[in-house]
């Protein structure tokens, strides 16, 4: 079961990895095989934990590259005029 801290770093790398996406620019930026450490501005907590997960998963003399953010938009809502029906 994953934990609060993993929940959120699987939704900033989906949301890292859309951004990259629509921003080919931005990935240009980024040195190839780098080490990817996202971190959350005001967010100690998940940064420290984010930055433990990348030093346990970096290779030998892989660049590190700090990825700051302010944070995440809210999350759209998708449903479409939901109603409820009690049986």
């Amino acid at each position: 079961m994953m934990n609060i801290l993993e929940k959120k770093h699987a939704i900033l790398v989906t949301e890292f990895d859309r951004y990259v996406i629509e921003h080919p620019e931005f990935e240009m930026k980024i040195p190839r095989n780098a080490q990817i450490v996202l971190q959350v501005e005001g967010d100690q907590e998940y940064n420290k934990w984010s930055k433990q997960l990348a030093e346990r998963q970096r290779e030998p003399d892989q660049k590190v590259v700090y990825i700051k953010v302010k944070g995440l938009k809210p999350a759209k809502l998708r449903l479409l005029k939901p109603k409820v029906a009690i049986a």
